[in-house]
């Protein structure tokens, strides 16, 4: 039988570091947006640019 109640110290440990430490969480959502949630790639652009590019 699985304890579904149970939460380990690490967990409680970081929960509570985030509560007390809100900026945090911020970075990362800042973090995120910054490597992550980019713009959708126009294909036909992108092509183009390749296209266009110089050779070496």
């Amino acid at each position: 039988m699985v304890d579904r109640n149970y939460v380990s110290d690490y967990t409680k440990f970081m929960e509570k570091f985030l509560q007390e430490n809100p900026e945090v969480a911020k970075g990362q959502v800042e973090g995120r947006a910054l490597l992550w949630d980019k713009e959708p790639i126009d294909l036909d652009e992108r092509a183009r640019n390749e296209q266009s590019a110089l050779k070496k």
